[in-house]
């Protein structure tokens, strides 16, 4: 039964990146059929964890009050190995972090966790809670550090260009260069307006208007000049061409302040700190005393 299940959940993840692409190329009709079968594949998830809890509830019917693994109410409580099964009828089928990448990738830059969860939301039909995200970021760099590149990505940090520390409450891909995810003076209004460009592109792909999303896109043009002059007469290709004007005054510099930070993290980092990195050091600690007192240096 679990092997069943597991391919469905397997099955079920493809068939929504399947919709995602069909509703992004504008391909209407394969669209439909897609959320067919996706609708069909999530009814026989149901069906099987139906059974599964049926299966359950029978092994631990004679099982004493209060036993290892049950609450007072004689209910099978989950442990380690089968808490996602048990939790999932409450929770989305599409893992968080894969609900994170694919707003990220959406957006192409990095991004606060509101803004990763409205565009979620827009595009792709599903909201989360954007707490949960702030331990997201824990459990992929733990995850990481226990077993390196074990994943195809992780949901990572973003990088101050100065100290290449954590920058608040942005986050990133692993995949992307490293000059996207170090971000200087001059990166939040060049990733602001990247993200409106992306946005725009997006809802310029979808066959039929998504008000949530032009509710998104609108909340970028009204920080544009010449995005647009109201939220009825908005336009995605003239918040891209005002997105673009505005892009070309900054770009250049930014650019820059990027592959300067993104060399000397490469130099000065290892994989784990590129991917989360460095935590702020008090002078004269580990790696960061001044040259003067670090060990084979005259004084």
């Amino acid at each position: 039964m679990s092997e069943s299940m597991e391919s469905l959940e397997r099955r079920i993840s493809q068939l929504r990146t399947a919709v995602r692409e069909a509703v992004l190329a504008g391909d209407r009709e394969r669209a439909s059929a897609l959320r067919r079968e996706l609708r069909q594949a999530e009814q026989d998830w149901d069906d099987a964890l139906a059974r599964a809890q049926e299966a359950g509830a029978g092994d631990h019917e004679e099982v004493g009050r209060d036993a290892p693994g049950q609450d007072r109410g004689g209910a099978v409580l989950a442990g380690p190995a089968d808490s996602a099964s048990v939790q999932a009828p409450q929770a989305p089928l599409l893992p968080l972090r894969e609900q994170v990448h694919e707003a990220l990738s959406l957006l192409t830059v990095p991004a606060a966790p509101r803004l990763i969860a409205t565009v979620h939301e827009a595009f792709f039909g599903a909201a989360f809670p954007t707490a949960r995200l702030t331990s997201l970021k824990r459990d992929e760099e733990r995850s990481f550090r226990t077993a390196p590149f074990a994943r195809p990505y992780y949901i990572c940090a973003t990088l101050t260009a100065d100290l290449l520390a954590p920058a608040r409450g942005l986050l990133a891909i692993s995949t992307w260069p490293m000059e996207r995810r170090v971000i200087g003076s001059l990166s939040p209004r060049v990733d602001f307006l990247t993200g409106a460009i992306r946005v725009a592109e997006a809802i310029e792909r979808l066959p039929a208007p998504v008000p949530a999303a032009r509710r998104l896109l609108w909340r970028f043009a009204a920080s544009i000049p010449g995005a647009a002059e109201s939220a009825g007469s908005l336009h995605p290709h003239e918040v891209t061409q005002a997105a673009l004007a505005e892009l070309a005054v900054h770009q250049a510099a930014d650019q820059a302040t990027r592959q300067a930070a993104a060399r000397r993290a490469r130099d000065q980092l290892d994989d784990a700190q590129q991917l989360f990195g460095t935590r702020i050091q008090l002078a004269g600690q580990a790696g960061w005393a001044p040259l003067a007192q670090q060990p084979g240096r005259s004084r």
